[in-house]
């Protein structure tokens, strides 16, 4: 079984699979990868199952060393990841050799990356699923904890590869083009006046670096809803919610199952994937969806999650 050792954890590494589904009602949250098109990819360059664990790192800044030969594939964020000092592109399949090192700087453009192995990491599942989750300490290697310094990463085994590809590039994301994000509104959206409303879709908004994988917290100019505090509702991931300070949240992997505050509506599935590269700083704008291009929307979540045999 091919094994990493974790020399530096970096900033935030993570094991990560699709989520965590089925336990809502007991207040445990879904989890998982935040960016599924990068995840998605990082498994099927490797012909792994979709569901395989694998590494999420945020920000970047750190290195594994091999301790046998491994089959890899790298996607998401351009960390300006190294091999042994050569350089590596990310969004392709490759072989590191036992005791080679894989250094990751810092991205530039994007914020998470994701590192696969043949066969998914061997870690325990939690109600179904390896993914962690700090707050519930729940996944991961022990107890929903993060990655450290000197832990070891078992592989299952797997038929090796006998040739590596690459994403087409049509598939790679310009992680530095501007955020449109496109929202479903819910019935809750007639808790805001029109003049709000406008607001909301006019202005840019700035991430902000409170911002974590519960939700992406935004500033701006604060907008107001004729009713600030409900009682308390489900909540969906990508979910709008407009906080007594008037300053949006969008609910992310890791929120509480439950909130109180008014919704004005939900991201569609495909911009959550683009809004899980956002950095503090970045700039995000709004665009409602009209109900002519709802089934549009609709179809490409479906076409997704066909290609890539996800399980929901």
């Amino acid at each position: 079984m091919p094994k990493l050792a974790v020399i530096n954890a970096g900033i935030l590494s993570l094991i990560q699979d699709l989520g965590r589904y089925g336990a809502a009602q007991q207040g445990v949250t879904q989890g998982g990868a935040m960016d599924l098109h990068a995840f998605c990819w990082a498994n099927y360059l490797l012909s792994n199952d979709s569901n395989a664990a694998q590494l999420e790192l945020t920000v970047g800044l750190a290195c594994f060393e091999a301790l046998d030969d491994c089959q890899c594939a790298l996607t998401g964020a351009d960390m300006a990841a190294t091999i042994d000092g050569q350089a590596i592109a990310p969004w392709q399949a490759f072989l590191l050799k036992k005791g080679q090192k894989l250094q990751f700087g810092a991205a530039k453009y994007g914020f998470r990356a994701y590192l696969s192995i043949r066969g998914g990491f061997n870690v325990p599942k939690v109600f179904g699923s390896a993914a962690t989750v700090m707050r519930e300490q729940l996944g991961g290697l022990i107890q929903g904890s993060a990655l450290k310094n000197n832990d070891i990463l078992d592989s299952y085994d797997a038929p090796l590869l006998t040739a590596y590809s690459t994403v087409p590039s049509d598939y790679i994301p310009d992680y530095s083009a501007d955020i449109v994000l496109h929202v479903i509104e819910g019935y809750q959206a007639e808790y805001f006046t029109a003049q709000q409303k406008g607001l909301f879709y006019r202005q840019r908004y700035q991430v902000s670096s409170t911002s974590d994988r519960m939700g992406c917290q935004l500033e701006g100019e604060e907008i107001t809803g004729l009713a600030m505090e409900l009682i308390s509702q489900p909540i969906a991931v990508g979910a709008i919610q407009i906080p007594p300070d008037g300053l949006p949240i969008i609910l992310l992997n890791d929120r509480q199952t439950l909130g109180g505050y008014p919704i004005l509506g939900c991201i569609t599935r495909m911009d959550l994937l683009r809004l899980a590269q956002t950095k503090p700083n970045d700039e995000v704008k709004f665009k409602a969806v009209t109900a002519q291009l709802l089934t549009q929307y609709q179809q490409l979540w479906i076409d997704f999650c066909r290609f890539f045999t996800l399980p929901f």
